[in-house]
């Protein structure tokens, strides 16, 4: 009899044993908090800025997505003007590192932005604005929202040009309008390529959200920041904080890859 030789998996169906020991770190670290005064302490610290840390990612992301959009639409328009405005403001936001833009925004930009405001306003009668009335919290997600929108614009202008410019010539030998064209056959088509990267995107977010504790925003990052300062047990802060965002985006990741595996199997 001849013996079969083994079946190789294709890459990326390996079992997943980096699951299994990320899995193993978390229960233990897990134990501790339930069990450990210190890591208690930690955890009903830092847990405090959670929420502040997904509502920054949910609406920095939404109106990212949106900007972007417009941004995908505008580089793919038929007028020269549009297509290079909007490629400038692409290429010059990505070239940019999100911690330098969203210092430039709390810093620069928005003193810029009240002192342009009040010399229109207070000739008119209106009471002067201050620069601390347009909060930090803010300033953060509009910083976050301008330096996701160039990436993401990227991923929905390789989306739509992803689609068969066939079904295009279609729609407009049926006579339906370009918004019509838009909405009904190519933005539904091209938003199963979309998704995928649009999720990592919103994956790199999570983790960018932490960027905004350099403004003294109280997420997650910022008050495991300050407890560690104040209580000198960083190995326990940290491993805490830690956890909670790998707990975030492990899990958001692990829901994408499904998610691509199930799209995958469907298209076949």
């Amino acid at each position: 009899m001849f013996s079969k030789k083994p079946t190789a998996q294709a890459p990326g169906e390996d079992f997943p044993y980096w699951l299994v020991a990320a899995c193993g770190i978390a229960i233990v670290l897990l134990g501790l908090i339930a069990t450990n005064d210190v890591y208690s302490k930690v955890m009903a610290t830092v847990s405090r800025g959670i929420w502040i840390t997904v509502f920054v990612t949910l609406v920095a992301f939404f109106l990212a997505s949106v900007l972007g959009l417009l941004l995908a639409l505008a580089s793919l328009s038929n007028s020269i003007v549009l297509r290079q405005l909007a490629r400038f403001y692409i290429e010059i936001v990505r070239g940019l590192p999100i911690i330098v833009l969203l210092l430039y925004i709390a810093f620069v930009a928005t003193p810029l932005i009240i002192m342009g405001l009040n010399a229109v306003l207070e000739p008119l009668g209106f009471d002067a604005l201050r620069t601390r009335d347009f909060p930090l919290l803010w300033r953060a997600i509009t910083a976050l929202m301008i330096g996701y929108s160039a990436f993401i614009a990227e991923v929905f202008r390789a989306g739509i040009q992803a689609v068969d410019k066939g079904q295009i010539e279609a729609a407009k030998a049926l006579g339906l309008s370009r918004w019509l064209r838009f909405r009904l056959i190519i933005f539904p088509q091209a938003l199963k390529t979309i998704l995928p990267p649009l999720g990592n995107d919103f994956v790199a977010m999570i983790k960018d959200s932490s960027l905004v504790s350099v403004l003294g925003v109280t997420d997650i990052t910022q008050l495991g920041k300050v407890y560690a300062a104040g209580s000198f047990q960083y190995l326990e802060t940290y491993n805490v904080v830690s956890l909670i965002y790998l707990m975030m985006t492990v899990t958001l990741s692990l829901v994408l890859r499904r998610f691509e595996r199930s799209r995958t199997f469907e298209t076949r």
